[in-house]
């Protein structure tokens, strides 16, 4: 059985999921936007099998670093942004000093690939790129529900006025991907309430 935790981590409350096997005791993690407490005593006791990264900006990965040390866990990030992993510079945090120090850590354990099935805590994550919002941007594909980072939002989409950011990209990757999923797929966005695919095809003035 599946249960799916959600943390609204930092200033920006971005949202960091733990998404937990509980007859294995083991878990994934997306997003650990922040070392913060809440999230770590959440995983004691579980083996986190990877954290999983939407993508590299600084509000999304300030936790890496702290939880793959705990836990000793592989990370997984688009090649497009491996550098932005280790660069607060590309990651952003330098740019928003009052949202904490730099946000930096050691280079992802593995890449993530469009197309690429991952067997994670006995489920099957599907990743899709999805760039716009950022060069490596990514969306995870798990049965009914997909984790979208900040592609797309509750009535809105992620912003594409940073590094590499392009809104004809994240219009494409919402309409050739994202849309293509049955309406009733959950979207669990990287800030925000959750939606889905259908309500947005219908409601979202952005797409």
């Amino acid at each position: 059985m599946l249960k799916i935790d959600v943390f609204p981590l930092g200033a920006l409350e971005t949202n960091c999921y733990v998404i937990e096997r509980t007859d294995a005791g083991a878990c994934v993690v997306i997003d650990p936007g922040m070392p913060d407490e809440r999230l770590l005593g959440r995983v004691e006791g579980l083996k986190v099998e990877a954290i999983l990264l939407t993508h590299a900006h600084f509000d999304h990965i300030g936790g890496v670093e702290e939880l793959r040390r705990r836990k000793r866990c592989p990370v997984y990030l688009h090649d497009a942004e491996r550098e932005w992993l280790t660069d607060p510079a590309k990651s952003g945090s330098t740019m928003w000093r009052e949202y904490g120090g730099p946000a930096a850590s050691s280079p992802p354990d593995h890449g993530l690939v469009h197309g690429q099935k991952l067997t994670l805590v006995g489920e099957t994550f599907e990743v899709f790129h999805t760039p716009g919002h950022s060069p490596g941007s990514c969306s995870l594909l798990l049965g009914d529900k997909v984790f979208a980072g900040d592609v797309l939002f509750r009535q809105s989409v992620g912003r594409t006025d940073l590094l590499g950011g392009s809104f004809a990209e994240l219009y494409r990757s919402i309409h050739d991907h994202l849309f293509k999923l049955p309406d009733e797929t959950v979207v669990y966005p990287g800030h925000g309430p959750s939606t889905t695919i259908g309500f947005e095809k219908a409601n979202n003035p952005y797409v």
